[in-house]
């Protein structure tokens, strides 16, 4: 599954195994910077999803006080 096609809970569920993963340490050198860009891209799934929830309930406050 592409990264866009992944859910605010998908991405945060697979961030939350690489910090662990990290975390626990025992990886190489290579294992750990390719872990660490996983966690980036995770990251800014997560802030997407995040930011479009925000844009939208600020939308919907707007329009309530349109009304």
């Amino acid at each position: 599954m592409s990264d866009e096609k992944l859910s605010y809970e998908q991405a945060r569920t697979e961030l939350a195994t690489v910090v662990e993963r990290l975390e626990q340490g025992g990886s190489s050198l290579e294992e750990s910077l390719a872990l660490w860009e996983r966690g980036e891209k995770l990251a800014d799934v997560c802030e997407r999803w995040l930011d479009g929830a925000r844009e939208r309930i600020e939308a919907a406050r707007a329009a309530r006080t349109d009304d």
